[in-house]
């Protein structure tokens, strides 16, 4: 039985959206989610990443709901908050890896859709070493985190 047929049963059996958790070749994915966003404007998408195999790295993403969509890390350098695209992301076997507010992040620009609290969309994951992996995202409303706007991207103007 194929790991997505697996993962569809278990979420089905369990009660819990089917694609909440992915996995493919010693990589899984969990909790991926997104916070409402405006057609035509940014969204973000946030997830766990399990290296249960290999030594690999993150190297690209894509989501059908989105123009584009780039892994990207938030921090805060001398008291101001800026965010800059990031190659890749080394994933560590039996590690984890956050992707959360105020951190790695996936952004999504020009999107196609509006993202409305309740929706979910795929996104797709592509690796190094490993499979791609496929996982669906749920648009959530969050208290707290980095808001979107007001974030500077060092080179370009804010």
């Amino acid at each position: 039985m194929n790991v997505m047929l697996r993962c569809v049963l278990r979420g089905l059996l369990l009660g819990v959206p089917a694609l909440a958790l992915a996995q493919q070749d010693g990589i899984r994915v969990e909790d991926a989610w997104s916070r409402p966003a405006r057609q035509g404007g940014t969204g973000v998408v946030y997830l766990t990443i399990t290296d249960t195999g290999a030594p690999d790295r993150l190297t690209s993403v894509a989501a059908p709901v989105a123009a584009k969509a780039e892994l990207h890390e938030s921090f805060t350098e001398q008291g101001v908050a800026k965010m800059r695209g990031v190659a890749a992301l080394p994933v560590a076997p039996g590690k984890s890896v956050t992707l959360a507010p105020g951190g790695y992040h996936i952004m999504l620009t020009g999107l196609r859709q509006e993202l409305k609290e309740g929706d979910s969309f795929p996104v797709t994951l592509s690796f190094e070493h490993s499979a791609q992996v496929t996982a669906a995202v749920t648009v959530r409303r969050t208290s707290g985190g980095m808001p979107m706007g007001g974030m500077h991207m060092p080179g370009k103007t804010p």
